[in-house]
């Protein structure tokens, strides 16, 4: 397979992870707004900080306020992570690549384009922005079905699972960075335990992990076992030690593997978080945004072994 190639496949999953993930990490919020109490004043700036895009948003906007922030994650062409900026390079990288991946991806994704240009506006009005996100989501959903239903499993299958699986990491690193910053905004006033076990039931939904977390712990939501099952868990598909693992397999079926697979060890080697009740917050924000690095170094050992003319 040309590298050339190979690197769009890549880039492909990527992008209809970062579309879905992003979806997902507004829903935590959006539904935040409902479940909790009056009194707590949740601050939607944190998805901006959450996604280091500080300096491109105060570039664009100087209220840092819940429409604002909407707009700019998912309208906004001046953003390289929004999803209307990761849904045309997605429509890019599966235009070149309509003779390696399905066919009916080229007409979903534009199905999906239109679908964003008409009811861009949905994401932003609290009213349909719920039915808005859901639609995305599924619609990402139905697009990576058909990889998975019709691709052999071959050497491009290999680079769809690294562009997924990479990409799935980072953005449940995010997810779980959400959660801590809007937890950390819960005072005792604020019926503490209560609030933060609604916050860690939205993270376990965003990531329709609520079923398997239940079925594995069979307790209630505590900070601590949301975090602990959604980075160790080796069974569920969006915890980030599946994600590594099978980022490991992907690589290590291919050719010119050597570094990939030993930095992906690197991080299956190193404990992920140090995870306490009641003493979850900045340290464990911090250990994530170093995981976070460690996944964009990972990339660019990806960029290196196998698409050195275009990295």
């Amino acid at each position: 397979m040309l590298s050339k190639v190979a690197e769009r496949v890549y880039w492909s999953t990527r992008y209809l992870e970062r579309i879905e993930s992003t979806a997902r990490l507004i829903t935590i919020y959006n539904q935040l707004l409902f479940d909790l109490p009056k009194t707590v004043n949740l601050s939607w700036y944190n998805l901006i900080r959450i996604n280091i895009l500080e300096d491109i948003f105060s570039k664009r906007y100087s209220v840092m306020e819940e429409r604002n922030v909407l707009a700019f994650m998912i309208g906004d062409s001046d953003n390289p992570s929004s999803i209307v900026t990761s849904l045309t390079a997605l429509r890019e990288n599966i235009r070149t690549t309509r003779e390696v991946i399905p066919s009916d991806a080229w007409e979903m994704t534009n199905e999906l384009n239109i679908y964003l240009q008409e009811h861009m506006r949905s994401g932003v009005n609290r009213r349909s922005r719920h039915q808005f996100l859901e639609h995305l989501i599924h619609s990402c959903q139905q697009i990576i079905g058909l990889y998975y239903c019709n691709m052999s499993r071959d050497v491009a299958w290999r680079f769809v699972e690294l562009g997924m699986y990479l990409e799935r990491a980072d953005m449940t690193s995010r997810n779980l960075d959400a959660g801590l910053a809007a937890a950390l905004e819960i005072s005792d006033d604020d019926q503490m335990v209560n609030s933060r076990q609604i916050i860690w039931g939205n993270v376990l939904r965003s990531l329709n992990a609520m079923e398997s977390y239940r079925r594995t712990l069979r307790s209630s939501v505590s900070e601590a076992d949301a975090m602990d099952f959604l980075l160790h868990n080796a069974e569920f598909p969006r915890a980030i030690a599946f994600c590594v693992a099978q980022l490991t397999d992907a690589a290590d079926a291919l050719p010119h593997s050597a570094d990939v697979v030993k930095q992906l060890r690197t991080i299956q080697q190193q404990p992920l978080l140090a995870s306490e009740e009641d003493s979850l917050g900045d340290p464990q924000r911090d250990q994530l945004n170093q995981l976070q690095i460690q996944l964009a170094q990972t990339h660019n050992v990806i960029a290196d072994s196998w698409f050195p003319a275009l990295a």
